[in-house]
């Protein structure tokens, strides 16, 4: 009796190891292609990571009703990272190594992206980011490539250089003052380049001055900044504190443009600033609702369709990364993380509502920039800018 049951405890061991081997990485005999999704949906920026994940889940219910990706329907894993780093590599950690993924989604943040990589490359399981848009997402330190990571979206020192580009040329303007978010890896990386290339093209940069997350007066800064006269304000950073920012320069009176990145892409902006401050305010964009061309239509029609209101940035880039991913996996042939790495690599003049996309040597897209205004809180398209 002893020996049976020492038998039976055996085996049960050994069967366990041997599920417990098997979990992580795609797994090629299911009828299904898990797709893990780690997004910021409750905290600081949930507004971008459920917008996101609407783009995303338009895309796979629009592929799914098509016949899935290679005969097989995508499931996707979805998990809320509650808008913090190390939430996020929790999550990352849970999809890479036990929900059997073929590729993570997300997270919607640079910091909270970078901090979800390591499961990523510790496991070889291709990263997507369509909306982290720090400069070094897809290199170490070094400049080295992180294999398994990749980004849809243009990097914050090409949306810095793009927007002292506009103002130089497109608002003839010279003297400029920043405020940044010193806490935000986003808000630095934009920074330093619109300086760097303002001044090079003769721009004075009279002062720059930073804030954190969560601040919420501004007054005395915005005090001293007015008080030298800068005929406009560069402010990277998300919409929570710009709009606080916003609305106070209004306040005191400061009325001149104020410029900025796609942070301030959320409807929650009009919200906190009020729509009589946002006046005369510029941002770089992925993408406008006011392009007519017939990809964008059809995707605003699917989008209002399905959930009754009209679409922005943040849900055209998830729609843009879901079929990205989509069409890389048709071409990798099967749900296989390193072929599914080496079709990402090999994207070339991939065509998405937020523009035509090539992926370049460093896992960066080469595409367009949209220039968005604000004027009475609506946004208006004003032009595309190319990388030169």
């Amino acid at each position: 009796m002893n020996k049976r049951l020492l038998f039976i405890t055996i085996l049960v061991l050994t069967l366990s190891l041997i599920t417990g081997c098997s979990q992580g990485g795609a797994d090629n005999s299911s009828d299904e292609i898990r797709v893990g999704l780690n997004y910021e949906l409750s905290g600081d920026n949930a507004t971008y990571g459920q917008g996101l994940v609407e783009g995303i889940e338009l895309a796979f219910e629009e592929i799914n009703s098509s016949g899935g990706i290679l005969g097989k329907q995508i499931k996707a894993i979805k998990i809320d990272n509650q808008s913090k780093d190390t939430e996020a590599t929790n999550v990352s950690t849970r999809l890479a190594t036990r929900e059997n993924v073929v590729v993570l989604l997300g997270p919607a943040t640079s910091g909270n992206t970078k901090a979800a990589i390591p499961p990523a490359m510790q496991n070889k399981i291709p990263l997507i980011s369509g909306s982290a848009t720090a400069d070094d997402v897809t290199v170490d330190a070094n400049g080295n490539v992180k294999e398994y990571v990749f980004k849809t979206c243009f990097n914050d020192s090409f949306q810095g250089v793009m927007m002292a580009q506009f103002a130089f040329y497109d608002l003839n303007l010279r003297n400029a003052a920043i405020l940044a978010d010193s806490s935000s890896d986003y808000a630095q990386g934009l920074s330093k380049a619109f300086q760097e290339t303002f001044k090079e093209l003769g721009g004075n940069i009279l002062a720059v001055e930073a804030y954190q997350a969560r601040d919420t007066d501004f007054k005395a800064v915005l005090t001293n900044l007015k008080g030298l006269n800068p005929e406009f304000l560069f402010v990277p950073g998300y919409y929570e504190e710009v709009g606080l920012i916003i609305r106070q320069a209004r306040e005191l009176g400061l009325n001149v443009p104020i410029l900025g990145g796609d942070g301030y892409e959320s409807p929650k902006l009009v919200e906190i600033a009020g729509k009589e401050a946002l006046n005369d305010i510029y941002y770089s964009s992925h993408y406008s609702s006011q392009d007519d061309s017939e990809n964008v239509v059809k995707f605003k029609e699917s989008f209002k369709a399905k959930y009754n209101k009209e679409p922005d940035a943040f849900n055209a880039l998830g729609y843009d990364m879901a079929y990205l991913f989509a069409d890389a996996l048709e071409r990798a042939g099967e749900a296989d993380t390193e072929k599914l790495k080496k079709a990402l690599e090999a994207t070339e003049g991939f065509e998405g509502v937020t523009g035509v996309l090539t992926i370049d040597e460093k896992h960066n897209p080469v595409k367009s920039v949209t220039i968005l205004k604000i004027e009475n809180g609506e946004s208006v398209f004003l032009k595309k800018l190319d990388p030169q």
